[in-house]
């Protein structure tokens, strides 16, 4: 079970989506990068994990070769939750949050890819899942920025199945724009990516209060002020989402606790992987929050998430980020179905492998 090769993979899948060129962090996406990471033991067997990026994957993977792979090589890798553990006390000079966990969360999802596999189970029934087979897929769009493009691209998820839409738009008239379109029978949640002060989130979440979103996802700059977000909570009676940018146990009970969000948003790329997933999950539990994954991912992150969605009954919904690969990372596996719903993969460990012929096509040297 020891620990024996580690390899970082790079692929870059083009893709299209219905709005003009646009992007996250500051850059515009022609490809949808994934780094994904291979370990391997001396049982013969390989598992997958992903690491958050974007634009930064140089800065991760450079963290996954210099960093991480030099310290497990040789290790047990089945003690996972203890070396996801150990590795963020370790790195902890390099930042709480950032490339360095981005790449210890990479290896924990690895490692439970393994541990399943090793055990020839699903990792949601390894740690007694439900038996949940599936799971409703929210379509979460690019920001459009344009009333016509936001109807246009709102009325297209519906027409595909969804039942829930994420808008990332920063102008309330744009969220106008889509509750007209979709009526009042499909959720509709925004997320606007720490765009506002409080004393604007709370502006503007008094007028999308109309709106009736399900959702108000991180309004507030910078994303640890607790204080503004629980008074634009407070004093719109939205409901106040937030996480993806939190990367420590810390971080979602401040989130629980000063700010009072309805709904934690772990990512298992961003956070500490699966192990990360499961300690903020006990703190949504302990602190009557809701569970809804940030997972906006095409590579074994979404799997993983998946994996919780099947442990955690209370995951309303997986986010499915609203873009067309040119090929699909793991075939049907991984794409929502036509009603809108994501099939949570059985097989052992994440539930699947990523496509060879996609591995080779799209692998950046």
């Amino acid at each position: 079970m020891k620990i024996t090769a580690l390899e970082t993979i790079v692929l870059q899948v083009p893709f299209t989506h219905g709005g003009p060129p646009t992007g996250f962090g500051g850059t515009t996406w022609t490809t949808m990068d994934v780094l994904v990471l291979r370990v391997e033991t001396d049982e013969g067997l390989a598992g997958y994990g992903e690491a958050f990026g974007y634009g930064i994957l140089p800065s991760v993977r450079a963290a996954l070769d210099t960093l991480v792979s030099p310290m497990v090589l040789g290790r047990d890798s089945s003690h996972v939750q203890a070396l996801s553990a150990e590795l963020l006390r370790t790195l902890h000079l390099f930042g709480r949050s950032g490339p360095a966990v981005f790449a210890v969360s990479a290896l924990d999802l690895a490692l439970w890819d393994l541990a399943g596999k090793r055990a020839g189970l699903p990792v949601a029934q390894l740690l007694g899942g439900s038996g949940r087979a599936e799971v409703p897929a929210y379509a979460s769009l690019f920001r459009l920025s344009h009333a016509a493009v936001v109807a246009q691209e709102t009325a297209r998820a519906v027409a595909a199945g969804y039942r829930e839409v994420k808008l990332h738009e920063v102008l309330p008239a744009n969220v106008a724009v889509a509750r007209g379109v979709v009526g009042d029978d499909v959720e509709l949640m925004l997320d606007v990516n720490c765009a506002w002060t409080a004393r604007d989130a709370l502006e503007h979440a008094l007028v999308l209060r109309a709106c009736g979103l399900s959702w108000l996802e991180e309004p507030v700059w910078p994303p640890e002020d607790y204080g503004g977000l629980r008074a634009v909570r407070e004093g719109s009676g939205v409901p106040v989402a937030a996480g993806e940018n939190a990367g420590t146990l810390h971080d979602f009970s401040a989130l629980a606790v000063e700010a009072g969000c309805d709904y934690l948003q772990p990512s298992v790329t961003k956070a500490g992987g699966i192990t990360g997933f499961l300690q903020a999950a006990e703190v949504a539990a302990r602190h009557g929050a809701a569970l809804a994954p940030h997972s906006p991912y095409f590579g074994p992150g979404l799997l993983a998430t998946l994996q919780m969605a099947a442990v955690f009954p209370a995951v309303r919904s997986v986010e499915h980020l609203y873009a067309r690969l040119e090929a699909p990372l793991y075939g049907e596996a991984g794409v929502p179905g036509p009603d809108g719903r994501f099939r949570i993969p059985t097989g052992p460990g994440l539930g699947a492998d990523l496509e060879p012929e996609v591995l080779r096509r799209y692998r950046v040297a």
